[in-house]
């Protein structure tokens, strides 16, 4: 969701996640309803390596971000028809939306 502060992104998001998960049938793995978790972060709280991660040189070591540790935590349990919704929340920057379209293009 893209919009101005104080908008209601928040909240439409909220109010998305609570209806899912009310209407979940627990009963019913392939119902289109699932129990919703919201992995939220800033991604203007961190800088570009902590967020999706980085290549040490000297070790020739990647060190995971962020993101891949959300996305990690996220598809954890397969077993589990419990959605997961990562949420970037924080205002949109064109570095690191451009950086987020280049990881989901790859």
């Amino acid at each position: 969701l893209v919009g101005p502060t104080g908008g209601g992104k928040t909240s439409c998001c909220r109010t998305l996640q609570q209806a899912c998960t009310r209407l979940a049938d627990a009963s019913s793995p392939a119902s289109p309803y699932q129990k919703v978790h919201v992995h939220c972060l800033n991604p203007k709280a961190i800088t570009q390596n902590q967020l999706y991660g980085s290549f040490d040189e000297v070790t020739r070591e990647w060190a995971d971000g962020v993101a891949a540790e959300e996305i990690r935590n996220a598809v954890r349990d397969a077993s589990s028809p419990d959605h997961h919704w990562i949420m970037f929340d924080g205002p949109v920057d064109a570095l690191w939306i451009e950086s987020m379209n280049t990881v989901l293009d790859d």
